[in-house]
């Protein structure tokens, strides 16, 4: 979808939203906050038509991050392609991003968030999360990793994983949502399926509606209460510098976001190609990048071992706070993003603690090491 249809659509139901609130003289609370200050009530003659006025020539409000209007998505702040998947928990699938040969991945363009993380051997892998629509095809399915022992309670889903390390699979079934884990080797169709034209172990395909049903039959679907989040169409103030181009370095693949004015999102490549989605053979976009710096730490569990070789799981710490770089709308701007509790996703913040918009639409978050622990000829951040 353009983003001008975006745009149009986002405007659309503020404009339902704000003729309505103005019919019971009542704004709720943080829902409608414009800027830093909270916005004052309408009086009742107010119409549709003036309230579309009314954001047409001043900032529209910020979306969330505690509260959302009926049918909008609280992880993208637009509503939802599939309205009906909002009252049930997300699927965060694994998704494989080596070897190159996994790609094109299959469903991951229609993702409302993905995290990019290192899994080993200087290599990535995505957790792709899906709230407002549940793809039939996601894959290739592989092995969870420590951080998705963080995103299950932040996003409070059910994880869609082809396996994980003994020492990986102890962490999560040992947690709080041991029912809410499904893994993909011990089952079949029509959850789990190989593809047998790709070569194993990247064939391992899944469908998220029919794990979300499932989820559902067997009363694991309690309606998750995401908050955290905060959306604004308008670009916020005092940007950082530009941000037509992102150079993001890992020490096995290299990722680079390049800003369309056309649309005001960012195209995706890897390793300098075009990224595309496997399903609609359309390349992988995004209205938001958000760069997370985040303390990595090897654990004793061993993932793999090659020629003798040991390759160590990597804790990494997305818990309280750290610095961050939101992209959005061709301009960069410093953050912080902040995880208080357990239980709270993933939020922005400006240095001097502000609410932090995000562009209404899918977030890409690319978490990297601290600054003082990459090294500098493999692993690089460049933003211009």
């Amino acid at each position: 979808m353009g983003e001008s249809r975006i745009n149009m659509r986002m405007r659309q139901s503020l404009v339902i939203l704000l003729a309505g609130c103005a019919a019971a003289c009542t704004l709720a609370g943080p829902l409608f906050q414009a800027g830093r200050g909270a916005a004052a009530p309408p009086d009742s003659n107010h119409t549709a038509e003036t309230a579309a006025s009314r954001i047409e020539t001043s900032q529209s409000p910020v979306i969330g991050p505690d509260s959302f209007p009926p049918g909008v998505n609280p992880l993208t702040g637009l509503l939802a392609p599939q309205q009906e998947y909002l009252s049930q928990p997300p699927v965060i699938a694994k998704v494989s991003n080596a070897p190159p040969l996994v790609r094109p991945q299959a469903g991951i363009g229609a993702a409302d968030l993905v995290f990019e993380h290192y899994a080993e051997g200087g290599l990535t892998r995505f957790s792709a999360i899906f709230h407002g629509q549940r793809p039939e095809r996601v894959g290739s399915i592989r092995s969870a990793r420590l951080i998705d022992y963080e995103l299950m309670p932040m996003y409070q889903g059910i994880l869609a994983f082809s396996g994980a390390s003994a020492g990986v699979e102890e962490r999560l079934y040992t947690s709080e949502f041991p029912e809410r884990l499904y893994k993909g080797v011990l089952m079949g169709w029509p959850y789990y399926w190989r593809d047998d034209d790709i070569p194993m172990p990247h064939n391992l395909f899944t469908n998220t509606a029919a794990l979300s049903r499932l989820a559902a039959e067997q009363g694991v679907a309690a309606p998750p209460a995401l908050r955290g989040m905060a959306f604004q169409l308008e670009p916020p103030p005092n940007p950082t510098g530009p941000a037509q181009r992102a150079d993001i370095r890992y020490a096995a693949t290299r990722v680079q976001w390049r800003y369309d004015a056309e649309t005001g999102r960012y195209r995706r490549s890897a390793d300098g190609l075009g990224h595309f989605d496997a399903v609609t053979l359309e390349q992988i976009s995004a209205a938001n990048v958000v760069v997370i710096y985040a303390e990595h730490t090897f654990t004793d569990i061993v993932e793999s071992q090659w020629q003798g070789k040991l390759s160590f799981s990597i804790e990494i710490k997305l818990w309280f706070e750290g610095d961050a770089v939101l992209l959005r709308d061709g301009q960069q701007y410093a953050a912080r993003w902040v995880r208080p509790t357990r239980e709270d996703l993933i939020g922005l913040r400006t240095p001097d603690g502000s609410l932090l918009p995000l562009k209404p639409g899918n977030t890409w978050f690319q978490v990297v090491r601290l600054p003082e622990q990459q090294t500098p000829q493999e692993e690089w951040v460049v933003i211009e």
